[in-house]
């Protein structure tokens, strides 16, 4: 069993002193990592499904990358952004350039955090565009600071309590049926065209496109649950931005890096961006985010009014450096779409059983970003269309806990019951597979409970 009944004596003295503001979803610490796997203080292997929330892509302790950063450390660790160039810094960029979705996005600013990348994103958009407001999406996440808060409509535990926030943001439905209110056979289509009707309303009753700066997007949300948007919904938001002159902020810090099959999940739909967030899977581990945007934009900042202390570390640029190198050198990107032929084909195995389908609702996702949404006997209140009243309570939350006792890390998302898939882009067959079948165990026994 992953979970023990007394806490270490480490967890124990964390238990006293860190903030109650932190939760933790396995109270022992972590040692070590290698690869998919890492191993507790008691000597116990957890297979790792959640890659430290999409950061550690290329598993944990990736040596090309380790021994990357490492060496910069014996050279230099911190060199100012503001006050001199490191050799990292320009060496990443060349390596992003080639990476870009579109040639367009010509410049590059780094950072720490996808928080910090996205309060910068809308200075960027503001700037340019002279306008104030932010149109975000229903489900959206983008962090924690006040910004990042202001446009986070994923849950309300973000911000509860600490109101008011950044003014001139506004909500716009996303497609997605659940929160649609639709049955999940909705088309793509269907669900788009709504969602476009609905900034078409929001466009001429609440924030007018002279004073709308941005809308800013997931291409698959994240914490709102696994859901990627449709291609035509992306181009529909793109006619509008080119239409109005307000920018496309596209929010790659969870789906980058080859989490969804392809360099960036923006990529399947074709569709250019005017500004592009990026984290996580950017340095596997170590902090650093990015900005891409359009030259002529950026331009149009002062100098000076972008920087910060860590912005842009030597340390981590080195370990981006050696990712980018890793995605070329180790075809990456085939294990990823093999890799996700292999996980559908496992979890829609268990929607063919007549025992689970009842109470599985959807199977979504790209790459190896992918979720499963159960059914719940109450759903999110008295308008939830799509509760089950035979349904186990706390679904998600309770197959998650039991594959922690099975030996696996896994997390749940959203305000819906949902589970979702995060494993190293370069997860084995065996390894994959192992996984999956520790989730079948564990949503067949917590079906049987109810």
């Amino acid at each position: 069993m992953a979970s023990v009944s007394t806490p270490s004596e480490l967890v124990q003295y964390g238990q006293k002193y860190v903030t109650k503001g932190l939760g933790h979803g396995l109270d022992a610490v972590v040692t070590k990592g290698s690869g998919s796997y890492v191993t507790l203080e008691n000597g116990q292997e957890m297979l790792d499904f959640t890659s430290g929330i999409g950061v550690t892509n290329l598993g944990h302790s990736h040596p090309k990358v380790s021994k990357a950063a490492a060496e910069q450390c014996m050279n230099i660790v911190h060199v100012q952004c503001s006050i001199a160039w490191h050799a990292p810094y320009i060496e990443l960029i060349k390596r992003l350039v080639p990476l870009m979705p579109d040639p367009s996005l010509d410049s590059f600013f780094l950072w720490n955090s996808g928080s910090e990348a996205i309060e910068a994103a809308i200075k960027i958009a503001r700037t340019a565009t002279g306008r104030q407001n932010i149109i975000a999406m229903q489900g959206g996440y983008h962090g924690r600071t006040f910004g990042a808060m202001a446009v986070t409509k994923s849950k309300t535990v973000y911000s509860e309590g600490v109101l008011p926030l950044m003014p001139g943001v506004f909500t716009l439905p996303y497609p997605f049926w659940h929160q649609c209110g639709r049955p999940s056979s909705t088309s793509a289509s269907e669900l788009s065209a709504h969602c476009l009707e609905q900034l078409h309303l929001l466009l001429v009753q609440q924030s007018a496109p002279r004073d709308t700066a941005a809308i800013l997007i997931e291409p698959v949300l994240g914490e709102g649950g696994y859901v990627p948007a449709p291609p035509e919904f992306l181009r529909g938001l793109r006619e509008v931005c080119d239409r109005e002159g307000i920018m496309l902020i596209i929010d790659e810090v969870q789906s980058g890096f080859g989490r969804t099959g392809k360099m960036f999940a923006i990529e399947h739909s074709g569709v250019r961006p005017d500004i592009m967030t990026i984290a996580k899977g950017l340095a596997n581990g170590l902090p650093l985010s990015g900005i891409i945007a359009r030259k002529e934009l950026t331009d149009k900042l002062k100098v000076g009014s972008m920087g910060g202390t860590y912005a842009g570390n030597a340390v981590a640029c080195a370990a981006a450096v050696a990712v980018a190198d890793a995605f070329k050198e180790e075809n990456v990107l085939e294990n990823v779409n093999v890799r996700s032929e292999e996980l559908f084909a496992a979890l829609n195995s268990l929607r063919a059983d007549p025992a689970l389908a009842p109470y599985i609702l959807d199977i979504r996702g790209k790459g190896l970003m992918v979720a499963i949404e159960f059914a719940s006997p109450t759903g999110t209140g008295a308008y939830d269309r799509f509760t089950v009243s035979s349904a186990p309570k706390s679904m998600a939350k309770r197959v998650a806990k039991r594959c922690q006792e099975k030996g696996m890390l896994i997390l749940t998302t959203s305000v819906y019951e949902v589970i979702r898939f995060i494993p190293a882009l370069n997860i084995s067959k065996e390894d994959l597979a192992k996984g999956c079948q520790i989730f079948k165990e564990a949503v067949e026994e917590v079906v049987r409970e109810g």
